[in-house]
């Protein structure tokens, strides 16, 4: 195996794009219907990589696909200069926690995105 690139389904993916491009991700790819509707957004900030996909995209292919929004799910991010990061995206996204030292030596902060998924960013010493 050599990388993981989670396909997270949104309801509102230029609301989701908007949102990610303010934690300093770009769109790398993009799928549109033939009406013009983006349905699918590649977004990378360095090697993370996240896949949006709106869930109307899906309808009636794959009906365990369905939830409300969020759910038990953290996505966790490793960073480098957390701090640097933090000061950068702390004004333009709603924040959990603050930058916080863990037991295992980590220095970590909490976000929810706009579609309720809690993102954790870590820097490890």
């Amino acid at each position: 195996m050599k990388s993981i690139s989670p396909n997270i389904f949104v309801r509102d993916l230029q609301a989701t794009i908007h949102f990610y491009t303010r934690l300093g991700f770009t769109i790398t790819d993009e799928v549109t219907t033939p009406q013009g509707e983006k349905i699918f957004a590649l977004m990378t900030n360095g090697s993370v990589v996240f896949m949006f996909q709106n869930f109307a995209s899906i309808e009636g292919r794959l009906p365990m696909v369905t939830r409300t929004d969020g759910g038990s799910l953290l996505l966790y991010i490793t960073v480098k200069d957390i701090r640097q990061y933090f000061h950068q995206i702390k004004d333009q996204v709603p924040l959990l926690t603050g930058l916080e030292k863990t037991f295992y030596g980590a220095t970590e902060f909490s976000l929810c995105d706009n579609n309720n998924y809690l993102l954790t960013f870590a820097e490890h010493d």
